[in-house]
């Protein structure tokens, strides 16, 4: 099997298990209570959130543990949106975040706040002057997430704090696809509030963190016990929060080889399909972009057919965010970048680990190469299209 589908989620690091074993059988104790065996199981939980603070330069009580990003970004917006109404009932966000953000803007929006949803350029970046145009008196709260999981683009995320920190707003930004992949340093991007999931980093699913800056007025999202420092209730997943400590150090430690590797693979990935495949369209920043992402538009043919025969072949990749896995509406990240419905439901992402190899990417092409073509000539569109460049000949 090839695995080209590390966006969705990763493979959970063999360190990284052992590192969580014990705590499922030995040191397996309720953090809450005050015995030895409890007490053991806080140490391990407070150090996580030692090691997770100083990944993102920032203090160990301003990271709190979620069940992944999805409870982190609502949290972030539904909370400070309720904190801080009585200053003003307008967001900004953009129309390609993730659907952890869109709906839950939607939601508040059903609430009485107002949302402006910013547009991107072709590459998928945001424009500065228009989101300083959409400010107004009464925003309290911007939401732009650090790298789209779709296209790879990287948002200007300092630039965008710094603008934000100059009005007085609040800056979330949803780093899932970024953190532990690329450098990220709160203080210095004037951020917030940052959502993160353990599973994007070779760690486990189901945990997380939300990061919020001191003096913050977030009341908890989920009631019920006083954990988290009484703004986050329920039983600490010990376990998986040992997992993401670990896979935040081993993320740390192999980034930049990781990076440099990831990358030198994307752009021979990217070279080897614009030379050899006709009529298709990368997507997203060419250099502004998650070292492993590569997105393509192939025109004539419908992705959810090439995924199935790549699938045939042994090849896992996707069509776009496996959150939105099923539906038959195109991209909505394809669409605010400008492409028509029958070029976004033609898509390909592939994303890429430190693991795979340029023997796996060229098997990859070669049998990408056979299957465009054979839907293409399937293709009544395809056919058209020949005829009428001959035509013109």
């Amino acid at each position: 099997m090839i695995y080209l589908d590390n966006a969705a989620t990763t493979k959970t690091a063999p360190e990284v298990v052992e590192t969580m074993l014990p705590y499922f059988t030995e040191n397996y104790g309720n953090p809450s209570t005050i015995y030895s065996l409890g007490s053991g199981a806080k140490k391990a939980v407070n150090q996580a959130r030692r090691t997770i603070a100083a990944a993102i330069g920032a203090k160990q009580e301003e990271i709190y543990f979620t069940a992944g990003g999805s409870e982190s970004d609502n949290w972030a917006l539904k909370c400070a949106a309720e904190a801080y109404e009585t200053k003003g009932k307008h967001i900004i966000t953009t129309k390609i975040e993730h659907h952890a953000i869109l709906h839950t803007c939607e939601y508040l929006e059903k609430k009485g706040f107002e949302v402006t949803y910013l547009g991107v350029d072709k590459d998928g970046l945001v424009d500065l002057e228009e989101l300083k145009a959409a400010i107004r008196p009464d925003t309290i709260l911007i939401s732009v997430m650090f790298a789209n999981n779709e296209i790879g683009t990287i948002e200007p995320i300092a630039e965008i704090g710094a603008i934000a920190r100059e009005h007085g707003i609040l800056f979330h930004t949803d780093a899932v696809q970024a953190f532990g992949q690329i450098p990220i340093n709160v203080d210095e991007l004037n951020v917030d509030m940052l959502s993160a999931s353990g599973h994007k980093l070779n760690g486990p699913k189901g945990v997380g963190f939300l990061y919020i800056r001191s003096g913050l007025k977030l009341r908890s999202l989920i009631h019920g016990g006083a954990q988290e420092r009484n703004r986050r209730a329920g039983t600490e997943n010990v376990p998986g929060i040992v997992g993401l400590e670990a896979a935040t150090t081993r993320a740390l430690r192999i980034m930049e080889e990781k990076t440099a590797k990831e990358t030198e693979l994307r752009n021979y990935l990217i070279e080897r399909i614009e030379k050899e495949i006709p009529y298709c369209r990368l997507n997203g920043h060419r250099t502004k972009r998650l070292p492993g992402n590569v997105n393509f538009s192939f025109l004539f043919i419908e992705g959810e057919s090439v995924l199935i025969m790549l699938d045939m072949k042994g090849i896992c990749a996707s069509s776009g965010s496996a959150c939105t896995s099923g539906s038959l509406d195109p991209s909505h990240v394809l669409l605010a970048i400008g492409l028509k419905h029958e070029e976004a439901h033609g898509s390909l992402r592939m994303t890429l680990s430190e693991e795979n190899t340029k023997e796996e990417l060229d098997f990859v092409v070669d049998n990408l190469k056979e299957i465009v073509q054979k839907l293409r000539n399937m293709s009544p569109l395809y056919e058209d299209f020949i005829k009428k460049n001959q035509s013109r000949k």
